[in-house]
């Protein structure tokens, strides 16, 4: 019969056992085994030094040749849209970058008519009937028969801004302007931080990454349809920051074969690189050049013409 005594007995040896495996084990750590481990944790110590150095350096190389494209620019642009009206118009995912593109813009010597705000309400499918009926209700006179025939909003909405804000004949009246971008952003579906005046002869759409989520599909759809509604309407130089990703209207305007050869497009627009070539592209889409720019497939980082 098992007794007290042996429980006793029993659970002494098993500790014993430990302590002495814990000793055994810590002298063969201490040896070879122990030599060896620290021998790897210095390796990787070095090689994870090495690769912050080297991250660090590209770091600096990114930012000096930033630097270099933003003291660049007053010699690289000077005059080349001078006497130019140019009309930036902003994706909610691209609104980070307007600043900039107005900055480069004028310093290129063109006059920015306005920065027209597209909110997140116009491209949303669920919005698209007041959209189309918005567009048939505040419709002037004098773009009368200007507008699709068909049940599209955005479509139709993209047009009829189109014809207000860039030049046309006959011309739109100041007050013609003013009455549309009023009715569209009392329905929240555009925004402007100042009053747009005047027409323009050229517009930059400044965009970011694609819609992701509920809807992606048809909101990315509906960014095209605005930019080919304004290339309908004239000269149009589209600038996102980047190339990839389903839905990017950057790759989906490339990809097209009619739109490809009317829209001049740049892909690295949240850089001081991108963003010169930008104002460049426009130059050359008044002179009636296009090209596609950036660091995207197919694309050039430089116009090949100067004027």
């Amino acid at each position: 019969m098992i007794n007290f005594r042996y429980h006793v007995v029993s659970l002494t040896a098993v500790f014993l056992a430990l302590a002495i495996g814990l000793v055994v084990g810590t002298a063969a750590l201490n040896g070879p085994v122990a030599d060896s481990l620290r021998e790897q944790v210095n390796v990787l110590g070095q090689q994870n030094q090495e690769l912050r150095d080297r991250v660090n350096h590209l770091n600096n190389d990114v930012e000096q040749r930033e630097e270099f494209a933003t003291q660049l620019a007053p010699v690289v642009l000077a005059n080349r849209l001078t006497g130019d009206r140019v009309l930036v118009v902003s994706l909610p995912s691209g609104q980070e970058y307007v600043e900039d593109v107005v900055a480069m813009i004028e310093t290129a010597g063109a006059t920015v008519t306005g920065r027209l705000e597209i909110k997140d309400k116009f491209t949303d499918p669920a919005n698209n009937d007041e959209l189309l009926d918005l567009a048939h209700v505040s419709q002037p006179a004098s773009v009368a028969g200007g507008l699709p025939t068909n049940s599209d909003g955005v479509e139709s909405s993209s047009a009829l801004l189109a014809a207000v804000l860039m030049d046309r004949a006959p011309a739109v009246s100041a007050a013609d302007l003013r009455a549309v971008l009023t009715a569209y952003r009392t329905d929240g579906y555009i925004g402007f931080p100042r009053e747009i005046t005047a027409t323009a002869e050229a517009v930059v759409l400044v965009s970011g990454p694609p819609v992701t989520g509920e809807e992606a599909t048809r909101k990315n759809a509906a960014a095209l349809t605005l930019v080919d509604q304004f290339d309908n309407a004239g000269n149009i130089v589209v600038a996102a920051s980047a190339d990839a990703g389903d839905g990017n209207v950057i790759a989906e305007l490339r990809g097209d074969p009619q739109l490809s050869k009317n829209v001049s497009t740049v892909d690295n627009v949240s850089t001081p690189q991108g963003r010169l070539v930008t104002a460049w592209a426009v130059a050359d889409q008044i002179a009636g050049r296009v090209g596609h720019y950036g660091i995207g497939t197919g694309a050039t980082l430089l116009p090949k013409k100067t004027q």
